[in-house]
């Protein structure tokens, strides 16, 4: 099974804090590196670091070179991926000590592909292969629509939520990636019990696949014949930036590989886990031999 990812690539400007800078605050920094990032080339790099067949598409400014470089570098396909005038986008990313982040994105060129490109790529795919996406990308609705089409799987990751994201075509989306404010935006309930949130889930997207992270409680899955829940490795997290870019990777490689729902979501925690062991983003993401 193949996988395309058309994704956004981001080159990420990280700053060590004692603690998120509140509204009106100057706040020093501790340390200041330069990532590869970007939700898109962060679930790329996971799917080829899980072993799987993974391609990526989306655009870079001249600026970002060394990011196609890094991913080829890592094993996925990036044939599909193409260079603009305009910058590469960015994210500036503050992690306190804890390992909590606060992210702001600027999306660059990541909002230029053009539907010319997309068809043209998705072209190479058919039946049986799959589809990931974020929200970090211009044009999703287009993807979904054609991809579904050609009978791919689509899969989805509403991140980051806006509301743009209720305007797509989700009822073709075959399986979902979401976290509890992810969930929250989907269906409008605010509640913090997960399961009033599955439930929610389910009632809105009767037909799919749902995929419910939930940090350090692990995560849930649920789809119209089976429910379940695993609880998550327990680490002292350094950065959770890759967290669920690394669980998706990892959970889509398993699927692709041929292993059972159970056998994707232990794999998939497992990354994870050792992910926010680990500074930044794609760098952080570990390999499958590293995995015990």
């Amino acid at each position: 099974m193949r996988i395309l990812c058309f994704g956004s690539l981001n080159i990420d400007h990280v700053y060590q804090v004692d603690h998120i800078a509140r509204p009106g605050q100057t706040l020093p920094a501790h340390s200041y590196q330069v990532f590869a990032g970007g939700k898109g080339a962060n679930q790329s790099a996971a799917l080829a670091l899980a072993g799987a067949r993974v391609y990526h598409a989306g655009l870079v400014g001249p600026d970002g070179s060394w990011l196609v470089d890094k991913l080829h570098n890592l094993g996925v396909d990036m044939q599909y991926t193409g260079t603009s005038d305009t910058p590469t986008g960015h994210a500036l990313i503050q992690v306190d000590r804890q390992g909590e982040n606060s992210i702001v994105i600027y999306p660059g060129c990541n909002f230029e592909l053009s539907r010319e490109s997309m068809d043209a790529t998705l072209k190479k795919f058919t039946k049986g292969d799959m589809l990931l996406l974020q929200n970090e990308i211009n044009d999703i609705s287009h993807l979904i629509k054609q991809a579904k089409n050609r009978g791919l799987k689509v899969c989805f990751n509403p991140a980051p939520f806006t509301p743009s994201v209720l305007d797509y075509p989700l009822e073709q989306v075959d399986l979902f990636f979401v976290n509890e404010s992810e969930g929250q935006g989907l269906t409008g309930h605010k509640s913090p019990v997960e399961d009033t949130l599955l439930m929610a889930l389910a009632e809105q997207l009767p037909h799919a696949e749902v995929v419910l992270t939930l940090g350090p409680r692990g995560a849930r899955y649920h789809a119209p014949q089976l429910d379940l829940q695993i609880p998550a490795r327990q680490v002292q997290p350094v950065d959770t930036t890759a967290a669920g870019d690394t669980f998706i990777g990892y959970f889509l490689a398993a699927l692709a590989s041929a292993s059972t729902i159970p056998q994707a979501l232990h794999q998939a925690t497992r990354a994870a886990a050792l992910c926010v062991t680990r500074p930044g983003a794609m760098d952080s993401i570990p390999r499958r031999d590293e995995l015990t």
